[in-house]
């Protein structure tokens, strides 16, 4: 597969979708970031700003992400776009990539864990490097199990996850890519 024929879905945020977006960039895949009006957003190649009319197709009940989730969400217009426009992301890509917390209870911490809520809900391949646990994991058949070093093998993914990145989460990102792609 080549990179040129990829393209990464994300939402611009600082973090590790901009590590996904800097690194997608390096390797010359197109890059699509969904993003809404009063969004803070850190990277603009690909900027895709939602309309209110694209974002409610990602609507979705808070009460059923608090009781999903076992956490309870602040209902607030900047917090239900974010929501929506992670539903674009997820609905975009083939191949779900997060970076991120996995809890104790397997949803996965922050708003990452609704894109990844997501991905198994649409029975999409996900994948979440945990920080903490310094490794990545796979979501196969209603539980987590170790996923060694995945590789992007759809040209159509995502990457979402923390605003937290540290050095670890950064560079399981460039390993994916260089194990992906090769050397940028």
């Amino acid at each position: 597969m080549n990179a040129s024929d990829c393209t990464l879905y994300s939402g611009a945020a600082a973090g590790a979708e901009s590590a996904f977006g800097e690194a997608a960039e390096r390797y010359g895949i197109a890059e699509v970031n969904f993003t809404f009006e009063g969004h803070d957003d850190a990277r603009t190649r690909g900027r895709r700003v939602l309309a209110e009319t694209e974002l409610s197709k990602g609507n979705v009940s808070l009460q059923y992400v608090s009781t999903l989730m076992h956490r309870s969400y602040h209902d607030t217009p900047k917090y239900r776009r974010l929501l929506a426009s992670l539903w674009h992301q997820v609905m975009a890509g083939d191949q779900v990539f997060c970076v991120g917390w996995i809890k104790e209870d397997g949803t996965v911490k922050g708003g990452t864990g609704w894109g990844a809520e997501l991905a198994k809900l649409f029975s999409k391949p996900l994948y979440v490097f945990d920080e903490a646990k310094q490794g990545w994991f796979h979501w196969n058949e209603g539980e987590w199990e170790a996923a060694g070093e995945p590789v992007i093998t759809s040209t159509a993914f995502t990457g979402t996850g923390t605003r937290m990145l540290d050095e670890r989460g950064k560079a399981a990102i460039e390993a994916l890519f260089e194990r992906s792609f090769g050397k940028a």
